[in-house]
This record gives structure tokens, C-alpha cells and sequence, in this order.
């Protein structure tokens, strides 16, 4: 039962993930087709992301009262309606609602589900954490090609009546798997909101740690091809070959990076692929050779998707099963509403006339002191949760 239950909520987060990221490769489609102007269409790329935000602390506040497969079995529903509704869709703004429809399932689906997949496998959190993962990043890999394929041979609504079909299908089977979910894991726990915020040091170290890396991978990942065309002696089909490998990095670091978090010290991990991330960082301001920034592109992308199966394995791993739910919901929902204003300041930064490479070195810097502070309050025991279920106090 937990084999079949983990591997449905695998093809839902493959949905949800695919749902959030089928937008941006229809931005042009869009303009042509409906006639929407690039503000527009830049609003509907944020509001999937902002939608994704914006449920999860309330959502954490209902799994107080809501068994977490429930709220799965809701999201799907969502997801199946407003992928739906998205396909129906004759102008930018019915667009506009529908992303934002899709990223307030796929917010509510993670704050749900990843808690959930942890309580499946209490003594392989990092491992199931990391696989789940990786099915919602294969997503996010084949999302562009599935949709260029479907414009290409039909009509951009293809993509989203699929998607609301296979929704509802996973999300029927979800309820047939999830009968007997009680006989799992406990239902009857996290019922203590307001007691998550008691373990607000651990929610504080771990928005440190994610805040600042995403805020960094937010403004790169959404300028990469700007910034390899406009700084390197890249061409548009070589930079968008760049974004696709960044992606694809991510597959084998959800894989891998789970199971890593389980067999070694979490801290310690985090801090030390955190330190690579930033050193890739500082090396991609410095290279300009195809095979050079290939190669740091690829340690970029590994790096930064290693980060979050790492460092929610152990937040969850870390907090006790009263304010479980809760306090992962504060702690990912203001890292993401901090983290997605990073293509904002990028914007701003490069708009006001700064250079790609100035942008990025600074920030590069930034995170080193960030990197530095973590490592000083890591030796001298600051950092909670170095044991398994650790007080976070």
C-alpha cells in the first residue's frame, strides 16, 4: 500500500510540476494567438509562481484540522478544473486566472505532500524526498518540448485538456491508494499551528540557507539565456541549450541528493554543496568558452536542485510530528514569497544598467558571507536538528 500510495503522489507531483512550468514556452504562442503583450504575458509567468506562494501557510493552518492526503486529493481536483478551465480559455486574462489557479494547487500539493512522503518512509526520509523530487523535475525538463510538439502538431490547448485529463485520472487512483493511509502513517498529529512558530530558529536557519540561494537561482534561471547572449558569445539556440542542460542537471541531483542527505551529516551537506553552488557561481562570471560554461552550467544546476530534497529532508527530519505540516508551511512559503522577487531585482538591476556579470559576482560575494555565517554558527553548535527528530528549539 505505501509502494502504490508513494507512487501515485509521484505522477501527481509530475502533473503538478509539468501544470506550473507549461506557461513559460507559450509566451510567444500567446502573443501571437491572443494577442497579449508582453506585460501581459509576463504577468501570467508570475502569477504561477505567486499563486504557488501565497496557499501554503494557509494550507499549513488547515492540515491542523485536515488529514494531509485530503488536502493531496484536493489539490488534484484543483489542478484537474483549472487545467481545464486554462484550455477553455479565449483571452490573456482567462489565461492569467488559470496559471494562477494551477500554482495554488501546486503550492497547496507541496506543503500537503512532501510531509506526507516523509511520513511514508520515517527511516528513509531523504530517499523518498529525493525521488518525489525528481519526478516533478522530469517535468520541468520535458514540459517545453511537450509543449512546442503540441503547438507545433495541434492547438496550445492540447497540452492543458491532456493535463486535466490525467489529473483526474491520478487523482481518482489517489483516492483508491489512499484508503488506507491511517494504517500508515498518523492522521491525528500536527495539530499545533501557533506551536510552529517555538521552532522559529530552525525556520529562521533554513530560510537562510534557501532564501538567499533561490532569490540568486530565480534571477539567473529567468535571465540565463539574456545574459549567456548579451555577455557571452553565445547564440539564442545555444543559450536556450544552456537552460535546457541546467534543468536536466536537476534530474540526478534530486535522485542522488536525497539519498546523500540520509547518509550523511545534513548540515554539513547543505553547507558544503551551498559552497559549490556559490563557487559555480563565481566561475560562470569568469568563463566564456562553450565547454567551460557547459560545464559550470551543469554544476550550477546539480547544486542548486541538491539544496532542496537536502534541506527539506531535514526540516522535516527535525521537526516533531505536532507542528510537522505547520512549520514546513511557514518555512517554504516566505522562503518562496522571498525568493521569487530575485528575477524582479535582476530586471531592476540590469534595467538601471549594470552588467550580467557584475549582478552575479556581487550576488555570488553575497552568498559566500552567507555561506561563512552558516559555517560559524554551525561550529559553534547554533544550528539545530544534527540529530535525527532533534528538538528544533
Amino acid at each position: 500500500m505505501t509502494r502504490r500510495l508513494f507512487g501515485t503522489l509521484c505522477g501527481l507531483v509530475f502533473l503538478v510540476n509539468f501544470g506550473r512550468t507549461a506557461f513559460a514556452p507559450l509566451v510567444e504562442t500567446f502573443q501571437n494567438q491572443l494577442g497579449a503583450s508582453p506585460e501581459a504575458v509576463g504577468l501570467m509567468t508570475t502569477l504561477v509562481w505567486v499563486g504557488t506562494a501565497l496557499p501554503r501557510i494557509p494550507v499549513g493552518y488547515l492540515l491542523t484540522h485536515i488529514p494531509r492526503h485530503r488536502v493531496v486529493l484536493g489539490t488534484g481536483a484543483l489542478l484537474t478544473v483549472t487545467a481545464g478551465f486554462t484550455a477553455t480559455a479565449s483571452s490573456i486574462r482567462t489565461v492569467q486566472i488559470g496559471a494562477f489557479g494551477i500554482g495554488l494547487a501546486s503550492g497547496a500539493y507541496f506543503v500537503a505532500a512532501v510531509p506526507l512522503v516523509g511520513e511514508l518512509y520515517p527511516d528513509a526520509v531523504g530517499r523518498a524526498i529525493g525521488v518525489h523530487g525528481t519526478a516533478a523535475q522530469l517535468a520541468a525538463v520535458v514540459a517545453a518540448p511537450v509543449v512546442v510538439t503540441f503547438v507545433a502538431l495541434e492547438d496550445w490547448r492540447t497540452t492543458f485538456w491532456l493535463l486535466a485529463a490525467l489529473a483526474a485520472a491520478v487523482t481518482v487512483v489517489l483516492a483508491y491508494t489512499a484508503r488506507g493511509v491511517d494504517a500508515v502513517v498518523e492522521t491525528d498529529t500536527d495539530r499545533d499551528f501557533l506551536g510552529a512558530l517555538r521552532h522559529w530558529r530552525l525556520i529562521f536557519v533554513g530560510m537562510l540557507m534557501i532564501s538567499t540561494a533561490g532569490f540568486v537561482w530565480q534571477g539567473l534561471f529567468n535571465f540565463y539565456v539574456s545574459y549567456l547572449v548579451g555577455a557571452k558569445p553565445f547564440t539564442t539556440a545555444q543559450a536556450s541549450t544552456m537552460l535546457t542542460v541546467i534543468f536536466a542537471a536537476g534530474v540526478p541531483a534530486f535522485w542522488f541528493s536525497g539519498r546523500l542527505a540520509d547518509r550523511f551529516p545534513r548540515v554539513p551537506y547543505i553547507l558544503v554543496t551551498l559552497a559549490v553552488y556559490v563557487a559555480a557561481l563565481f566561475a560562470l562570471t569568469e568563463v566564456s568558452g562553450y565547454a567551460t560554461v557547459l560545464v559550470v552550467t551543469a554544476v550550477l544546476g546539480y547544486t542548486i536542485h541538491s539544496l532542496f530534497p537536502a534541506l527539506d529532508s531535514w526540516v522535516l527530519d527535525t521537526l516533531p510530528a505536532a507542528v510537522r505540516s505547520s512549520a514546513y508551511a511557514v518555512f517554504s512559503g516566505v522562503s518562496l514569497l522571498l525568493e521569487a522577487s530575485g528575477s524582479g531585482v535582476v530586471g531592476f538591476l540590469t534595467g538601471y544598467g549594470y552588467a550580467f556579470d557584475t549582478v552575479f559576482r556581487t550576488f555570488a560575494f553575497c552568498l559566500a558571507g552567507v555561506v561563512a555565517v552558516l559555517t560559524l554558527l554551525y561550529v559553534t553548535g547554533q544550528i539545530p536538528g544534527t540529530t535525527r527528530r532533534a528538538s528544533a528549539i
